[in-house]
């Protein structure tokens, strides 16, 4: 956690966002408000409206109902203000790619209005973050796909921004490249740096969050820690079991009537908070696969939906 005054006005304020397009109502009533000096996850499937609420928040669209601020500035209307005080990674890689690595921070920073005594120290502070310090030299189209994200995340650092808003930071990159990034957006909480990060894989949110914002249908359904949430709805354990095709709604009708919930995967059936099984139920069902909850029987649990 970050040392940042959390006191302070709230570096996000949503308060009844709605935004349509034509018949489809892509956020309905979003409410959502982030204090300073935290990283908070948005976490959802496509179509959840993470990246209109984004849009939103960088003015690139203008909700047709509800307020917005950032670090108090009312957005739209005060835009030029809030993003002179926060970053944006963009979900598409758009660097120039006819550029070095500082060529393209040097462009930055100027766009950025870094002070040109600062300029120097910004770019290489940016380089150190990224993991990128000898690379400087280096065109950006022969940096390999990790380095590339990692550049771009820092290239929206050099202003020293309060708020950081990232749209699917890691979207489309292999494991181990999602890792080295993790690591990059984990040096941003350690210098204080407000993150909202929308994502839809659980274990991006799970590791990287302080709070998780669950979102469906255009609105949050529920928020909290990791670790709360998962015990609040899913607890300890969960037991997968394998009934017939024709048993499966019996089986789920059974668990239910002792007031347990249920998810269905493919053609098995999880049993959540499953170590309060009580042994004469437990008695009446097949020999399970045990495994601990996640944060994806919560998002399931809650709205039906899967992330990935």
């Amino acid at each position: 956690m970050s040392s940042r005054d959390t006191s302070a006005v709230p570096a996000l304020l949503l308060r009844g966002i709605v935004k349509r397009f034509g018949s489809l109502t892509a956020v309905d009533g979003l409410d959502l408000e982030v204090p300073q000096g935290i990283v908070l996850g948005l976490l959802g499937p496509n179509g959840a409206g993470k990246s209109t609420t984004m849009k939103m928040l960088t003015a690139q669209s203008v909700a047709d109902e509800g307020e917005i601020r950032i670090l108090g500035h009312e957005v739209p209307a005060e835009s030029k203000w809030a993003r002179a005080r926060m970053g944006v990674v963009p979900q598409h890689d758009n660097l120039d790619e006819e550029l070095t690595v500082e060529q393209n921070l040097r462009m930055f920073s100027y766009l950025y209005r870094v002070p040109r005594r600062q300029r120097k120290e910004a770019i290489a502070r940016t380089m150190r973050l990224a993991q990128l310090g000898d690379r400087g030299a280096t065109l950006v189209d022969d940096l390999s796909g990790g380095m590339r994200r990692r550049l771009l995340i820092v290239r929206a650092l050099l202003h020293r921004p309060e708020l950081v808003l990232m749209d699917e930071p890691t979207v489309g990159l292999d494991p181990q490249v999602r890792q080295d990034l993790w690591s990059a957006i984990s040096a941003l909480r350690d210098e204080g740096v407000t993150v909202l990060m929308s994502t839809h894989y659980i274990e991006e949110a799970e590791r990287l969050s302080d709070e998780v914002a669950l979102m469906a249908r255009g609105r949050v359904v529920e928020r909290g820690t990791p670790a709360d949430l998962v015990a609040k709805y899913a607890g300890a354990t969960v037991e997968e079991y394998l009934p017939d095709e024709e048993g499966v709604d019996a089986f789920e009708r059974l668990v239910h009537s002792h007031g347990f919930t249920t998810r269905r995967t493919g053609t098995t059936v999880s049993v959540l908070r499953a170590e309060e099984l009580p042994q004469s139920l437990r008695d009446r069902l097949d020999v399970p696969l045990r495994r601990a909850s996640n944060l994806e029987d919560v998002f399931v649990t809650l709205t039906g939906e899967s992330v990935e």
